[in-house]
């Protein structure tokens, strides 16, 4: 039996970075809870804005929200209006700090090729499905616009569920160029999405390999 690991944990402090950047022992459980609060919420809110994800770092007293999107100027808004909203929406739903005071500051950056973000593919290839477009026709065009990209070695699609609608629930796949999962070096961008259809949910796993990266 193999044993599955999922490629961004497998990398951590050697390629990759958590998205929650703090350590708190005596106020794990609290910030924790807040962190999960901020990323259902902004994700929730933030549905339509093509959100590649969301760092979330702590130092005492601060709160410093990081959204990687692909629509920035959606986000900030009209002299920065959607920005302030946005920051006051969030500070609503968090509970009130036990100790001092919590400084809430939300900075937004732009991700200049969404099509080298297995996140924002991911998220495509949903949005195709959930319109009904045919699964096949939806992964070869993203296969197709991702391998595009020069910095892009190679890159996989499955999808599984009840494809097209049928009783059974079943497994396709479609793969270009290279894609060595088992190399610790190998950068992999992965990303598991789901697309939320009438007949039940459609899993989405996207790869994107963009070569090797040496210390």
């Amino acid at each position: 039996m193999s044993h599955k690991v999922h490629p961004k944990s497998f990398r951590l402090r050697g390629l990759s970075d958590w998205e929650s950047r703090w350590f708190n022992a005596k106020r794990l459980r609290e910030y924790l809870e807040e962190d999960f609060i901020i990323r259902k919420f902004l994700e929730k809110r933030l549905k339509d804005s093509s959100i590649q994800n969301i760092e979330i770092e702590r130092s005492p007293g601060k709160v410093a929200v990081i959204i990687n999107s692909a629509r920035p100027g959606f986000i900030i808004g009209r002299g920065g209006k959607g920005a302030e909203d946005l920051k006051k929406e969030v500070e609503k739903k968090l509970p009130a700090p036990k100790e001092g005071k919590r400084e809430l500051k939300i900075e937004i950056r732009e991700v200049r090729n969404p099509w080298a973000s297995a996140s924002l593919a991911g998220q495509w290839i949903a949005q195709q499905i959930e319109k009904r477009v045919a699964h096949r026709r939806a992964i070869k065009q993203a296969l197709e616009k991702i391998m595009a990209n020069k910095e892009v070695k190679g890159a996989r699609i499955e999808i599984s569920g009840r494809l097209g609608g049928n009783e059974i629930a079943r497994r396709e796949w479609l793969k270009k160029g290279r894609m060595p999962r088992q190399t610790l070096r190998a950068v992999i961008d992965y990303e598991l999405t789901e697309a939320h259809c009438t007949y039940g949910i459609i899993g989405i796993k996207v790869w994107i390999y963009k070569g090797e990266k040496f210390e």
